[in-house]
């Protein structure tokens, strides 16, 4: 069973990469679709995996683009990776469309503003359209993904949680 699981890990983890080749539009070149597959697996498999693919993946993503704001990375993929859990407690507990808000909201607007001192005004203040726009994107296509795996992860008994399905 452990096999299993940490093959699902795996696969998300690649497809958190692949969706780094998917760029969005923005100031900085890792926007991109690599926090969808985070979503999914704090939602599907736990949070704390999705935490993991979330850190994970941001920084595979953000190594292919070059790491255009060096070594902040790393605390953008402590970012990403604590918004990819909180949406997994969220969703886990039903709160569906606050799950998705507080990733929005995190991930477009309050993330970047953790920047603010190091970055200035102008950058952030530049950085937040094209993040929102992603996290709407990546939120939006979690949301249609999860519902369509979750009969295959409860069929496969792939979920690490000890709640009773229903």
């Amino acid at each position: 069973m452990l096999n299993k699981k940490f093959t699902i890990f795996i696969a998300f983890l690649s497809l958190s990469v692949a969706g780094s080749f998917i760029k969005i539009p923005a100031l900085v070149g890792s926007v991109a679709f690599d926090s969808m597959p985070a979503l999914a697996a704090g939602a599907l498999m736990s949070p704390l995996a999705g935490m993991a693919v979330g850190c994970i993946g941001h920084l595979m993503s953000a190594g292919l683009s070059g790491f255009p704001l060096g070594p902040l990375h790393l605390l953008i993929a402590v970012q990403m990776g604590l918004l990819s859990f909180s949406f997994g407690i969220l969703y886990r507990r039903n709160f569906k469309m606050a799950a998705i808000l507080v990733f929005i909201a995190g991930n477009g607007i309050a993330a970047p503003l953790c920047f603010w001192p190091v970055l200035g005004k102008a950058a952030v203040l530049a950085f937040i359209p094209g993040l929102v726009v992603a996290a709407v994107l990546n939120g939006v296509a979690a949301q249609l993904l999860i519902p369509r795996l979750r009969p295959v992860f409860d069929r496969s008994n792939v979920r690490i949680n000890h709640e009773n399905k229903s």
